[in-house]
């Protein structure tokens, strides 16, 4: 709705739909900002994202390529969105606030083995986003050890601590959080084994690329797989320190986290017939720093794919009577992969200061900002016909009828 009244005060107004926005944009910021619906944002960079986006389309030749063929019949459509999105649900404090029948924290275990493998328990279970990888890279970088050498579980309450779920792109968001909490805990453990095996003092050890070396005297250094051996045979510990490397976390965020970022498609529209042809669709999202790319290409993929599909093909269909009509595969239109065109990303990283790792989510960006692009841009094409408003999904029949009323 709101991407819809900005691109209508555009036209109102004579000006380009890029102006507005950025007439109504809030200025890059990294300690929080207030808006007036009593929310604080965290960190926002959002004409950082839009010009990016602006400058991959090539906008300014796109516009100039849209009046040459508006003067040949021929109806070409730019469409925008600019957005942020609240996501990594939580504090549980907020939870009981609005009467949500639960927390919205997060817990993780992380076991070290004598062999120098790490088994990792989450309370957070990913449904196929991917997170089995992330977590592992967390891990793998975080105490330097193999990927290979990480073994995820999720979703066995018989070994997993409690966890509240994997909605509102809080899986990385908050499962991190604690994740990065157990971690801290084994590197706070192994800084005091390492330091009595090197006898040095705990204040003199530090970490880098798997190694815990004193100050100064990087040869002198252990690493975790060391460590892990010594804290698991427990053959010289020192007073005080129980044997064993693991550690478990809780991590209640004290903040939501909000993505954002700025979308373009361009179409092409048959007047004659309503047909709407994808032309290109450029995304550029942040969600934080970037963990694994291809995982996030592949949760903007989606997005954006089911996010069109609103705009221009799902409905759910009733007859007069009530019955379902679109109640199968078989007569819902499912977008397909042959309907679209090569999907154009790039991302910006404004880190979140809400949890260690500074992410933030993804997995509701494509859909959040796909649909009002691709409307704008439908609507875009169809402006000089004096067509305003079509009820989605956009399809043929319905914009050659709203072109018909139009122009009658």
């Amino acid at each position: 709705m709101v991407e819809r009244m900005v691109d209508l005060l555009a036209r109102e107004l004579k000006m380009d739909p890029v102006d507005v926005r950025r007439k109504n944009l809030i200025p890059p910021f990294m300690d929080g900002y207030q808006v007036a619906t009593g929310l604080t944002y965290d960190t926002g960079n959002y004409e950082g994202a839009l010009a990016k986006a602006l400058e991959m389309a090539g906008y300014e030749k796109l516009r100039k390529q849209q009046k040459e063929m508006r003067a040949k019949g021929e109806y070409l459509g730019i469409g925008l969105c600019t957005y942020a999105e609240i996501c990594g649900l939580g504090p549980s404090q907020v939870a009981g606030a609005v009467g949500f029948g639960g927390g919205l924290w997060e817990s993780a275990i992380v076991r070290f083995h004598p062999s120098g493998k790490v088994n990792v328990m989450v309370g957070i279970s990913p449904h196929g986003q991917g997170e089995e990888t992330t977590f592992a890279q967390i891990v793998a970088n975080e105490l330097g050890v193999g990927v290979d050498d990480v073994e995820i579980t999720h979703g066995d309450t018989e070994k997993t601590p409690m966890g509240w779920g994997t909605y509102g792109s809080r899986g990385t968001a908050v499962g991190s959080g604690a994740l990065m909490g157990a971690i801290a805990k084994i590197k706070d453990k192994a800084k005091t084994l390492t330091a009595h095996l090197l006898e040095a003092s705990v204040d003199d050890i530090e970490y880098a690329d798997g190694k815990f070396f004193v100050k100064g005297s990087p040869s002198k250094s252990k690493s975790i797989q060391d460590v892990a051996l010594m804290a698991n045979v427990a053959w010289n510990m020192p007073k005080g320190l129980e044997p064993g490397l693991e550690a478990s976390s809780f991590f209640d965020p004290p903040n939501f986290v909000y993505p954002f970022g700025a979308h373009i498609a361009v179409v092409k529209v048959d007047a004659e017939t309503g047909e709407i042809a994808l032309q290109r669709y450029i995304a550029v999202d942040d969600c934080g720093k970037v963990i694994n790319p291809m995982i996030v290409a592949g949760q903007i993929h989606g997005g954006i794919a089911q996010g069109i599909g609103q705009a221009l093909w799902e409905e759910a269909v009733y007859d007069d009577d009530g019955q379902l009509l679109s109640g199968s595969m078989m007569d819902y239109a499912v977008p397909k992969a042959a309907f679209f065109p090569k999907f154009e990303l790039a991302m910006t990283e404004t880190l979140t200061t809400v949890n260690p790792l500074g992410v933030k989510g993804i997995g509701e960006t494509g859909t959040i900002a796909s649909t009002p692009a691709v409307y704008n841009a439908v609507a875009d094409a169809l402006a000089p016909l004096g067509v305003k408003t079509i009820n989605m999904p956009l399809t043929p029949e319905r914009v050659w009828r709203a072109i018909r009323e139009a122009r009658s």
